[in-house]
Protein backbone atom coordinates (compact mmCIF):
# COMPACT_ATOMS: atom_id res chain seq x y z
CA UNK A 1 0.00 0.00 0.00
CA UNK A 2 2.81 2.30 0.95
CA UNK A 3 4.55 1.41 -2.34
CA UNK A 4 1.47 2.41 -4.34
CA UNK A 5 1.32 5.74 -2.54
CA UNK A 6 4.86 6.61 -3.59
CA UNK A 7 4.07 5.56 -7.14
CA UNK A 8 1.05 7.94 -7.30
CA UNK A 9 3.08 10.79 -5.82
CA UNK A 10 5.83 10.19 -8.37
CA UNK A 11 3.35 10.19 -11.27
CA UNK A 12 1.76 13.43 -10.04
CA UNK A 13 5.16 15.12 -9.73
CA UNK A 14 6.13 14.04 -13.27
CA UNK A 15 2.84 15.37 -14.64
CA UNK A 16 3.39 18.69 -12.86
CA UNK A 17 6.92 18.94 -14.29
CA UNK A 18 5.68 18.19 -17.83
CA UNK A 19 2.88 20.75 -17.55
CA UNK A 20 5.30 23.34 -16.21
CA UNK A 21 7.78 22.61 -19.02
CA UNK A 22 5.11 22.96 -21.69
CA UNK A 23 3.91 26.19 -20.09
CA UNK A 24 7.49 27.51 -19.92
CA UNK A 25 8.19 26.64 -23.57
CA UNK A 26 5.00 28.38 -24.64
CA UNK A 27 5.89 31.49 -22.62
CA UNK A 28 9.40 31.53 -24.16
CA UNK A 29 7.94 31.19 -27.65
CA UNK A 30 5.58 34.07 -27.01
CA UNK A 31 8.41 36.19 -25.65
CA UNK A 32 10.63 35.35 -28.63
CA UNK A 33 7.79 36.14 -31.00
CA UNK A 34 7.23 39.43 -29.23
CA UNK A 35 10.95 40.24 -29.30
CA UNK A 36 11.17 39.32 -32.99
CA UNK A 37 8.21 41.55 -33.73
CA UNK A 38 9.80 44.32 -31.72
CA UNK A 39 13.12 43.82 -33.54
CA UNK A 40 11.33 43.78 -36.88
CA UNK A 41 9.58 47.02 -36.03
CA UNK A 42 12.84 48.61 -34.95
CA UNK A 43 14.50 47.47 -38.20
CA UNK A 44 11.65 48.92 -40.20
CA UNK A 45 12.23 52.25 -38.51
CA UNK A 46 15.98 52.07 -39.16
CA UNK A 47 15.84 51.47 -42.90
CA UNK A 48 13.69 54.40 -43.86
CA UNK A 49 16.38 57.04 -44.43
CA UNK A 50 20.01 57.59 -45.32
CA UNK A 51 21.84 60.90 -45.46
CA UNK A 52 24.14 62.03 -48.25
CA UNK A 53 26.04 65.28 -48.83
CA UNK A 54 27.01 67.63 -51.62
CA UNK A 55 29.02 70.84 -51.87
CA UNK A 56 28.40 74.13 -53.63
CA UNK A 57 25.07 73.28 -55.25
CA UNK A 58 24.50 75.25 -58.45
CA UNK A 59 21.33 73.67 -59.88
CA UNK A 60 19.55 70.34 -59.66
CA UNK A 61 19.08 70.32 -63.43
CA UNK A 62 21.73 67.68 -64.23
CA UNK A 63 22.50 68.86 -67.75
CA UNK A 64 23.05 72.44 -66.62
CA UNK A 65 25.05 71.62 -63.50
CA UNK A 66 28.86 71.46 -63.49
CA UNK A 67 28.84 69.89 -60.03
CA UNK A 68 29.92 66.23 -59.86
CA UNK A 69 27.86 65.78 -56.68
CA UNK A 70 24.76 66.72 -58.67
CA UNK A 71 25.70 64.33 -61.48
CA UNK A 72 26.03 61.47 -58.98
CA UNK A 73 22.84 62.15 -57.05
CA UNK A 74 20.84 62.92 -60.19
CA UNK A 75 21.17 59.25 -61.17
CA UNK A 76 18.73 58.51 -58.33
CA UNK A 77 16.21 60.98 -59.80
CA UNK A 78 16.64 60.73 -63.58
CA UNK A 79 16.87 57.69 -65.82
CA UNK A 80 19.06 57.58 -68.94
CA UNK A 81 18.27 55.75 -72.15
CA UNK A 82 21.08 53.30 -71.39
CA UNK A 83 22.60 52.54 -68.01
CA UNK A 84 25.74 50.64 -67.04
CA UNK A 85 26.16 47.59 -64.84
CA UNK A 86 28.72 47.48 -62.06
CA UNK A 87 31.21 46.02 -64.58
CA UNK A 88 30.50 48.84 -67.07
CA UNK A 89 28.31 46.90 -69.51
CA UNK A 90 25.57 48.81 -71.37
CA UNK A 91 22.09 47.79 -70.21
CA UNK A 92 18.57 48.92 -71.16
CA UNK A 93 16.86 51.58 -69.09
CA UNK A 94 14.43 54.00 -70.79
CA UNK A 95 15.61 52.43 -74.04
CA UNK A 96 14.67 48.76 -74.13
CA UNK A 97 16.62 47.95 -77.31
CA UNK A 98 18.70 49.62 -80.00
CA UNK A 99 19.94 48.77 -83.47
CA UNK A 100 22.78 50.28 -85.47
CA UNK A 101 22.11 51.18 -89.10
CA UNK A 102 25.30 52.63 -90.54
CA UNK A 103 25.68 56.08 -88.98
CA UNK A 104 22.23 55.96 -87.36
CA UNK A 105 20.81 54.29 -84.28
CA UNK A 106 17.19 53.17 -83.96
CA UNK A 107 16.12 53.36 -80.31
CA UNK A 108 13.00 51.59 -79.02
CA UNK A 109 11.73 53.27 -75.85
CA UNK A 110 10.06 51.80 -72.80
CA UNK A 111 6.30 52.31 -72.77
CA UNK A 112 4.04 53.08 -69.78
CA UNK A 113 6.70 55.22 -68.09
CA UNK A 114 5.58 58.26 -66.12
CA UNK A 115 7.40 61.28 -64.82
CA UNK A 116 7.30 61.90 -61.09
CA UNK A 117 4.52 64.47 -61.70
CA UNK A 118 2.38 61.80 -63.38
CA UNK A 119 2.91 62.96 -66.98
CA UNK A 120 3.71 60.35 -69.66
CA UNK A 121 7.23 59.81 -71.00
CA UNK A 122 7.49 59.79 -74.82
CA UNK A 123 9.96 60.19 -77.67
CA UNK A 124 9.40 63.97 -77.50
CA UNK A 125 11.28 64.01 -74.18
CA UNK A 126 14.29 62.26 -75.72
CA UNK A 127 14.44 64.72 -78.63
CA UNK A 128 14.01 67.66 -76.25
CA UNK A 129 16.91 66.48 -74.08
CA UNK A 130 19.32 65.85 -76.95
CA UNK A 131 18.45 69.23 -78.49
CA UNK A 132 19.23 70.91 -75.16
CA UNK A 133 22.53 69.03 -74.91
CA UNK A 134 23.44 70.22 -78.40
CA UNK A 135 22.75 73.90 -77.70
CA UNK A 136 24.03 74.02 -74.09
CA UNK A 137 27.60 73.71 -72.84
CA UNK A 138 27.30 70.83 -70.39
CA UNK A 139 29.25 67.95 -68.95
CA UNK A 140 27.30 65.70 -71.34
CA UNK A 141 28.08 67.69 -74.51
CA UNK A 142 30.70 65.16 -75.65
CA UNK A 143 28.09 62.40 -75.49
CA UNK A 144 26.19 63.97 -78.39
CA UNK A 145 28.96 65.76 -80.28
CA UNK A 146 28.48 63.44 -83.28
CA UNK A 147 24.68 63.75 -83.33
CA UNK A 148 23.47 65.73 -86.34
CA UNK A 149 19.75 65.09 -85.91
CA UNK A 150 17.05 63.08 -84.19
CA UNK A 151 13.88 61.84 -85.87
CA UNK A 152 10.74 60.82 -83.99
CA UNK A 153 9.47 57.65 -85.68
CA UNK A 154 6.55 57.24 -83.29
CA UNK A 155 5.77 57.93 -79.62
CA UNK A 156 8.21 55.24 -78.50
CA UNK A 157 10.81 55.08 -81.28
CA UNK A 158 13.53 57.55 -82.25
CA UNK A 159 16.29 57.56 -84.85
CA UNK A 160 19.55 59.26 -83.83
CA UNK A 161 21.62 60.33 -86.83
CA UNK A 162 25.40 60.72 -86.49
CA UNK A 163 27.95 62.52 -88.66
CA UNK A 164 30.00 59.29 -88.83
CA UNK A 165 29.99 55.78 -87.44
CA UNK A 166 30.86 55.88 -83.74
CA UNK A 167 31.95 52.57 -82.17
CA UNK A 168 29.76 51.59 -79.21
CA UNK A 169 27.69 54.78 -79.44
CA UNK A 170 25.12 53.25 -77.08
CA UNK A 171 27.59 53.94 -74.25
CA UNK A 172 27.09 57.65 -74.96
CA UNK A 173 23.38 57.37 -74.17
CA UNK A 174 23.94 57.43 -70.42
CA UNK A 175 22.91 61.07 -69.95
CA UNK A 176 19.75 61.89 -67.93
CA UNK A 177 16.51 62.42 -69.87
CA UNK A 178 14.48 65.53 -69.00
CA UNK A 179 10.76 66.19 -69.39
CA UNK A 180 9.73 68.37 -72.33
CA UNK A 181 6.25 68.87 -70.82
CA UNK A 182 7.76 70.15 -67.58
CA UNK A 183 9.95 72.76 -69.26
CA UNK A 184 7.90 73.62 -72.33
CA UNK A 185 5.81 76.37 -70.80
CA UNK A 186 8.78 78.07 -69.15
CA UNK A 187 12.32 78.94 -70.12
CA UNK A 188 14.68 75.95 -69.81
CA UNK A 189 16.86 77.92 -67.41
CA UNK A 190 13.94 78.77 -65.09
CA UNK A 191 15.52 78.74 -61.61
CA UNK A 192 12.42 77.60 -59.77
CA UNK A 193 11.88 74.65 -62.07
CA UNK A 194 15.57 73.71 -62.00
CA UNK A 195 15.53 73.60 -58.20
CA UNK A 196 13.16 70.63 -58.27
CA UNK A 197 12.91 69.09 -61.76
CA UNK A 198 10.85 65.97 -62.35
CA UNK A 199 12.44 62.67 -63.33
CA UNK A 200 11.56 59.05 -64.08
CA UNK A 201 14.01 57.55 -61.55
CA UNK A 202 13.60 55.67 -58.28
CA UNK A 203 13.32 58.84 -56.21
CA UNK A 204 11.83 62.29 -56.63
CA UNK A 205 12.63 65.66 -55.10
CA UNK A 206 10.08 66.43 -52.41
CA UNK A 207 11.67 69.38 -50.59
CA UNK A 208 14.37 71.92 -51.34
CA UNK A 209 15.88 74.35 -48.79
CA UNK A 210 19.12 76.29 -48.59
CA UNK A 211 20.69 73.62 -46.37
CA UNK A 212 19.25 70.33 -47.61
CA UNK A 213 17.26 68.53 -50.32
CA UNK A 214 14.89 65.70 -49.55
CA UNK A 215 14.19 62.78 -51.87
CA UNK A 216 11.40 60.29 -51.40
CA UNK A 217 10.25 57.22 -53.30
CA UNK A 218 8.81 57.98 -56.72
CA UNK A 219 5.36 56.40 -56.71
CA UNK A 220 5.33 56.44 -60.51
CA UNK A 221 8.64 54.63 -61.00
CA UNK A 222 8.21 52.16 -63.85
CA UNK A 223 10.04 49.15 -62.32
CA UNK A 224 7.28 47.78 -60.08
CA UNK A 225 9.23 44.55 -59.49
CA UNK A 226 11.77 46.37 -57.33
CA UNK A 227 10.86 47.03 -53.71
CA UNK A 228 12.52 50.25 -52.55
CA UNK A 229 13.49 49.75 -48.93
CA UNK A 230 14.67 53.32 -48.47
CA UNK A 231 11.76 55.71 -48.23
CA UNK A 232 13.72 58.91 -47.79
CA UNK A 233 17.13 60.32 -48.73
CA UNK A 234 18.28 63.58 -47.20
CA UNK A 235 21.06 65.44 -49.02
CA UNK A 236 22.82 67.97 -46.81
CA UNK A 237 24.41 70.92 -48.62
CA UNK A 238 27.85 72.14 -47.54
CA UNK A 239 29.98 75.11 -48.55
CA UNK A 240 33.23 73.14 -48.87
CA UNK A 241 34.52 69.62 -49.25
CA UNK A 242 36.28 69.94 -45.89
CA UNK A 243 32.95 70.64 -44.22
CA UNK A 244 31.42 67.61 -45.97
CA UNK A 245 34.30 65.35 -44.86
CA UNK A 246 33.92 66.54 -41.29
CA UNK A 247 30.19 65.87 -41.39
CA UNK A 248 30.88 62.30 -42.48
CA UNK A 249 33.48 61.89 -39.76
CA UNK A 250 30.97 62.98 -37.11
CA UNK A 251 28.23 60.68 -38.48
CA UNK A 252 25.93 63.34 -39.91
CA UNK A 253 26.03 61.82 -43.40
CA UNK A 254 26.33 58.16 -44.36
CA UNK A 255 28.46 58.13 -47.52
CA UNK A 256 31.20 60.05 -49.31
CA UNK A 257 33.01 59.31 -52.57
CA UNK A 258 36.20 60.82 -53.90
CA UNK A 259 39.28 60.43 -56.11
CA UNK A 260 41.38 62.12 -53.40
CA UNK A 261 44.02 59.54 -52.48
CA UNK A 262 44.55 61.30 -49.13
CA UNK A 263 40.90 61.18 -48.07
CA UNK A 264 41.73 59.33 -44.85
CA UNK A 265 43.66 62.37 -43.69
CA UNK A 266 40.28 64.11 -43.52
CA UNK A 267 37.83 61.39 -42.43
CA UNK A 268 40.14 59.26 -40.28
CA UNK A 269 40.54 55.50 -40.51
CA UNK A 270 37.89 54.10 -38.16
CA UNK A 271 34.14 54.06 -37.78
CA UNK A 272 33.23 53.35 -41.38
CA UNK A 273 33.51 50.77 -44.15
CA UNK A 274 35.26 51.41 -47.41
CA UNK A 275 35.25 50.25 -51.03
CA UNK A 276 38.27 51.14 -53.17
CA UNK A 277 38.52 50.66 -56.93
CA UNK A 278 40.40 51.85 -59.97
CA UNK A 279 39.45 55.37 -60.98
CA UNK A 280 39.20 56.99 -64.41
CA UNK A 281 42.72 58.35 -64.87
CA UNK A 282 44.89 55.93 -66.83
CA UNK A 283 48.60 56.69 -67.12
CA UNK A 284 50.71 54.90 -69.73
CA UNK A 285 53.79 55.13 -71.94
CA UNK A 286 53.28 55.43 -75.69
CA UNK A 287 56.17 53.90 -77.64
CA UNK A 288 56.67 55.50 -81.06
CA UNK A 289 56.70 52.38 -83.22
CA UNK A 290 58.08 54.41 -86.15
CA UNK A 291 61.31 55.00 -84.24
CA UNK A 292 64.21 53.00 -85.73
CA UNK A 293 64.73 51.04 -82.49
CA UNK A 294 61.19 51.03 -81.11
CA UNK A 295 59.91 49.60 -84.37
CA UNK A 296 61.58 46.38 -83.19
CA UNK A 297 59.35 44.20 -81.09
CA UNK A 298 62.22 42.78 -79.05
CA UNK A 299 63.25 46.26 -77.91
CA UNK A 300 59.69 47.17 -76.86
CA UNK A 301 59.43 43.87 -74.97
CA UNK A 302 62.75 44.45 -73.22
CA UNK A 303 61.55 47.86 -72.06
CA UNK A 304 58.26 46.42 -70.81
CA UNK A 305 59.99 43.59 -68.90
CA UNK A 306 62.41 46.10 -67.35
CA UNK A 307 59.80 48.37 -65.74
CA UNK A 308 58.60 47.42 -62.27
CA UNK A 309 55.21 49.18 -62.05
CA UNK A 310 54.72 48.21 -58.42
CA UNK A 311 57.94 50.02 -57.60
CA UNK A 312 56.51 53.18 -59.21
CA UNK A 313 53.21 52.91 -57.37
CA UNK A 314 54.80 52.22 -53.99
CA UNK A 315 57.73 54.65 -54.11
CA UNK A 316 55.96 57.62 -55.73
CA UNK A 317 52.31 57.17 -54.78
CA UNK A 318 52.63 55.29 -51.46
CA UNK A 319 50.52 52.44 -52.90
CA UNK A 320 47.56 54.79 -53.33
CA UNK A 321 47.37 53.99 -57.06
CA UNK A 322 46.73 50.69 -58.85
CA UNK A 323 49.09 49.14 -61.38
CA UNK A 324 47.57 48.62 -64.82
CA UNK A 325 48.20 46.31 -67.76
CA UNK A 326 45.56 47.47 -70.29
CA UNK A 327 43.39 50.55 -70.85
CA UNK A 328 40.20 48.59 -70.00
CA UNK A 329 41.41 46.82 -66.86
CA UNK A 330 39.60 49.30 -64.60
CA UNK A 331 36.81 46.72 -64.14
CA UNK A 332 35.31 46.53 -67.62
CA UNK A 333 33.38 43.38 -68.50
CA UNK A 334 35.68 43.00 -71.52
CA UNK A 335 38.83 42.71 -69.43
CA UNK A 336 37.83 40.39 -66.59
CA UNK A 337 40.74 38.14 -65.68
CA UNK A 338 42.68 39.06 -68.81
CA UNK A 339 46.25 40.17 -68.10
CA UNK A 340 47.85 42.17 -70.91
CA UNK A 341 51.05 42.84 -68.99
CA UNK A 342 54.36 41.21 -69.83
CA UNK A 343 55.18 41.56 -66.15
CA UNK A 344 58.42 42.68 -64.54
CA UNK A 345 61.25 40.29 -65.34
CA UNK A 346 64.69 41.87 -65.58
CA UNK A 347 66.44 38.67 -66.61
CA UNK A 348 63.88 37.97 -69.33
CA UNK A 349 64.43 41.51 -70.67
CA UNK A 350 68.15 40.84 -71.06
CA UNK A 351 67.59 37.42 -72.60
CA UNK A 352 65.25 38.81 -75.26
CA UNK A 353 67.93 41.27 -76.39
CA UNK A 354 70.64 38.61 -76.37
CA UNK A 355 68.43 36.26 -78.42
CA UNK A 356 68.03 39.01 -81.01
CA UNK A 357 71.73 39.70 -81.45
CA UNK A 358 72.29 42.53 -78.95
CA UNK A 359 75.32 42.60 -76.67
CA UNK A 360 75.85 44.50 -73.41
CA UNK A 361 79.06 46.51 -73.45
CA UNK A 362 80.17 49.69 -71.66
CA UNK A 363 76.75 50.01 -69.96
CA UNK A 364 74.93 49.99 -73.32
CA UNK A 365 73.01 47.41 -75.30
CA UNK A 366 74.44 47.58 -78.78
CA UNK A 367 74.44 45.80 -82.10
CA UNK A 368 76.58 46.13 -85.24
CA UNK A 369 74.44 46.61 -88.34
CA UNK A 370 75.77 47.61 -91.75
CA UNK A 371 79.21 48.12 -90.23
CA UNK A 372 77.81 50.61 -87.71
CA UNK A 373 77.39 50.16 -83.96
CA UNK A 374 73.82 50.89 -82.88
CA UNK A 375 73.20 51.71 -79.19
CA UNK A 376 69.81 51.68 -77.47
CA UNK A 377 69.23 55.26 -76.32
CA UNK A 378 65.83 56.97 -76.10
CA UNK A 379 64.27 60.30 -75.22
CA UNK A 380 61.37 60.10 -72.75
CA UNK A 381 58.99 63.05 -73.06
CA UNK A 382 57.10 64.28 -70.00
CA UNK A 383 55.17 67.42 -69.14
CA UNK A 384 57.38 69.57 -66.88
CA UNK A 385 54.44 71.06 -64.97
CA UNK A 386 53.26 67.63 -63.81
CA UNK A 387 55.53 66.92 -60.84
CA UNK A 388 54.27 63.40 -60.20
CA UNK A 389 54.85 62.34 -63.81
CA UNK A 390 58.33 63.88 -63.78
CA UNK A 391 59.02 61.71 -60.73
CA UNK A 392 57.64 58.69 -62.63
CA UNK A 393 59.92 59.50 -65.58
CA UNK A 394 62.95 59.66 -63.28
CA UNK A 395 61.98 56.33 -61.71
CA UNK A 396 61.64 54.73 -65.16
CA UNK A 397 64.98 56.20 -66.26
CA UNK A 398 66.69 54.63 -63.22
CA UNK A 399 65.06 51.25 -63.81
CA UNK A 400 65.89 51.14 -67.52
CA UNK A 401 69.46 52.33 -67.09
CA UNK A 402 70.02 49.60 -64.53
CA UNK A 403 69.19 47.31 -67.44
CA UNK A 404 71.53 49.05 -69.87
CA UNK A 405 68.78 50.93 -71.72
CA UNK A 406 69.85 54.59 -71.74
CA UNK A 407 67.19 57.28 -71.28
CA UNK A 408 67.20 61.07 -71.65
CA UNK A 409 64.26 62.78 -69.96
CA UNK A 410 62.81 65.67 -71.96
CA UNK A 411 60.75 67.97 -69.73
CA UNK A 412 58.52 69.99 -72.04
CA UNK A 413 56.35 73.02 -71.35
CA UNK A 414 52.61 72.50 -71.68
CA UNK A 415 52.62 74.00 -75.17
CA UNK A 416 55.69 72.04 -76.28
CA UNK A 417 54.19 68.84 -74.88
CA UNK A 418 50.93 69.43 -76.77
CA UNK A 419 52.77 70.15 -80.02
CA UNK A 420 54.96 67.06 -79.62
CA UNK A 421 51.88 64.87 -79.19
CA UNK A 422 50.34 66.31 -82.34
CA UNK A 423 53.48 65.89 -84.45
CA UNK A 424 54.57 62.60 -82.80
CA UNK A 425 57.93 64.20 -82.06
CA UNK A 426 59.10 61.81 -79.34
CA UNK A 427 60.56 58.36 -78.83
CA UNK A 428 58.55 57.57 -75.73
CA UNK A 429 56.03 59.75 -73.91
CA UNK A 430 54.20 59.52 -70.59
CA UNK A 431 50.49 60.28 -71.08
CA UNK A 432 47.28 60.23 -69.10
CA UNK A 433 43.72 59.90 -70.34
CA UNK A 434 40.39 59.87 -68.54
CA UNK A 435 38.86 56.61 -69.69
CA UNK A 436 35.26 56.31 -70.81
CA UNK A 437 33.10 53.32 -69.86
CA UNK A 438 32.83 52.69 -73.61
CA UNK A 439 35.05 49.86 -74.90
CA UNK A 440 36.07 52.09 -77.82
CA UNK A 441 39.88 51.95 -78.07
CA UNK A 442 40.38 54.29 -81.04
CA UNK A 443 42.60 56.50 -78.87
CA UNK A 444 45.12 53.67 -78.75
CA UNK A 445 44.58 51.86 -82.07
CA UNK A 446 42.75 54.29 -84.33
CA UNK A 447 44.08 56.58 -87.01
CA UNK A 448 46.91 58.87 -85.89
CA UNK A 449 47.24 57.06 -82.54
CA UNK A 450 49.96 58.04 -80.06
CA UNK A 451 52.16 55.04 -80.80
CA UNK A 452 52.03 55.40 -84.60
CA UNK A 453 50.92 51.78 -84.37
CA UNK A 454 49.25 49.84 -87.15
CA UNK A 455 48.26 46.18 -87.23
CA UNK A 456 45.96 44.70 -89.86
CA UNK A 457 44.41 42.17 -87.51
CA UNK A 458 43.72 44.89 -84.93
CA UNK A 459 42.04 47.00 -87.62
CA UNK A 460 39.88 44.03 -88.63
CA UNK A 461 38.86 43.46 -85.02
CA UNK A 462 37.90 47.12 -84.62
CA UNK A 463 35.72 46.94 -87.72
CA UNK A 464 34.09 43.68 -86.64
CA UNK A 465 33.14 44.85 -83.16
CA UNK A 466 31.80 48.12 -84.58
CA UNK A 467 29.25 46.21 -86.61
CA UNK A 468 27.93 43.71 -84.10
CA UNK A 469 25.92 43.80 -80.89
CA UNK A 470 26.62 40.14 -80.04
CA UNK A 471 28.29 40.31 -76.63
CA UNK A 472 29.93 36.90 -77.00
CA UNK A 473 31.53 37.92 -80.30
CA UNK A 474 32.70 41.23 -78.83
CA UNK A 475 34.19 39.52 -75.79
CA UNK A 476 36.05 36.97 -77.93
CA UNK A 477 37.43 39.70 -80.23
CA UNK A 478 38.64 41.77 -77.26
CA UNK A 479 40.33 38.73 -75.79
CA UNK A 480 42.32 38.47 -79.00
CA UNK A 481 42.98 42.23 -78.99
CA UNK A 482 44.47 41.95 -75.50
CA UNK A 483 46.72 39.09 -76.66
CA UNK A 484 48.02 41.22 -79.55
CA UNK A 485 48.57 44.17 -77.19
CA UNK A 486 50.61 41.94 -74.90
CA UNK A 487 52.71 40.62 -77.78
CA UNK A 488 53.26 43.81 -79.77
CA UNK A 489 53.50 46.26 -76.85
CA UNK A 490 52.74 49.56 -78.58
CA UNK A 491 51.95 50.96 -75.13
CA UNK A 492 52.93 50.16 -71.57
CA UNK A 493 50.02 50.72 -69.19
CA UNK A 494 51.39 51.94 -65.86
CA UNK A 495 48.67 52.74 -63.33
CA UNK A 496 45.17 54.00 -62.55
CA UNK A 497 44.29 56.45 -59.82
CA UNK A 498 42.10 55.29 -56.93
CA UNK A 499 38.39 55.96 -56.45
CA UNK A 500 37.07 55.58 -52.90
CA UNK A 501 33.57 55.18 -51.50
CA UNK A 502 33.42 55.39 -47.71
CA UNK A 503 30.14 54.61 -45.99
CA UNK A 504 28.72 54.25 -42.52
CA UNK A 505 29.34 50.85 -40.96
CA UNK A 506 25.63 50.82 -40.10
CA UNK A 507 24.68 50.53 -43.78
CA UNK A 508 24.23 46.95 -44.96
CA UNK A 509 23.17 45.41 -48.24
CA UNK A 510 24.78 44.87 -51.62
CA UNK A 511 27.13 47.84 -51.91
CA UNK A 512 29.03 47.55 -55.21
CA UNK A 513 29.98 51.07 -56.38
CA UNK A 514 32.18 52.10 -59.26
CA UNK A 515 33.27 55.53 -60.49
CA UNK A 516 30.28 55.73 -62.83
CA UNK A 517 27.61 55.09 -60.16
CA UNK A 518 27.85 54.85 -56.38
CA UNK A 519 24.36 53.55 -55.72
CA UNK A 520 24.09 50.11 -57.31
CA UNK A 521 21.58 48.12 -55.26
CA UNK A 522 20.53 51.12 -53.17
CA UNK A 523 17.00 49.73 -53.05
CA UNK A 524 18.36 46.90 -50.85
CA UNK A 525 20.41 49.06 -48.49
CA UNK A 526 19.40 49.32 -44.87
CA UNK A 527 20.78 50.42 -41.52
Amino acid sequence: MRSNWFKYVFIIVVIIIIVFAIFKIRIDEQQNEYQNNETSNVEKEKVREIKLGMTQLDTMNPILSNNKNVQDISKLIFDPLVTLSSDYKAEPCLAIEWAKQGASYIIKLRENVQWSDGMTFTAEDVKFTIDRLKDTQTIYSNNVQNVVGIDIVDDYTVRINLDKEVPFFEYNLTFPILSKQYYDAQDFANTEKNNAPVGTGKYKISEVTASYITLEKNQYWWDKDVDLTLEKITINIYSSIGELYNSFKTGNIDLVSTSNENVQDYIGTIGYSIKEMKGREHTFIALNTQNSFLSRQEVRKAIAYSIDKQNIVSSIFANKYYTSSFPLDFGSWLCQGEDASSGYNAEQAKQILVDNGWTYRNKYWQKVENYRTQRIVFNLLVKASDASKVAVAQNIKTQLENQGIRINIVQASDEQYKNSLQTKNYDMVICSTYVSPSPNLDTYFGENNLANYSNEEVNNIRNEVMNTTDENVIKEKYKRLIEIYKTDIPYISLYFNKYTVAYSSEIAGDITPNWFYQFYGIEGWYK
